[in-house]
């Protein structure tokens, strides 16, 4: 299925948002997350479903000043 995800075309076949993550690099990762604008905590990511054409942001905490 195709996703934009940080504004790319991204395809996967990830059924949910934790999979998205561990099968894209990101398992482990201290990051945000949300998808079509909805920010979705940790704790939800297991249980959040993906569909054909969802916009992911995935986000690393930057530091700096």
């Amino acid at each position: 299925m195709l996703l934009n995800v940080n504004g790319e075309p991204t395809e996967t076949d990830a059924t949910t948002l934790a999979d998205f993550l561990a099968k894209h690099g990101f398992e482990g990762a201290v990051v945000a997350t949300a998808v079509n604008g909805a920010f979705v905590a940790k704790t939800a990511r297991d249980n959040t479903q993906l569909a054909a054409g969802d916009q992911l942001e995935i986000l690393a905490p930057m530091q700096g000043g």
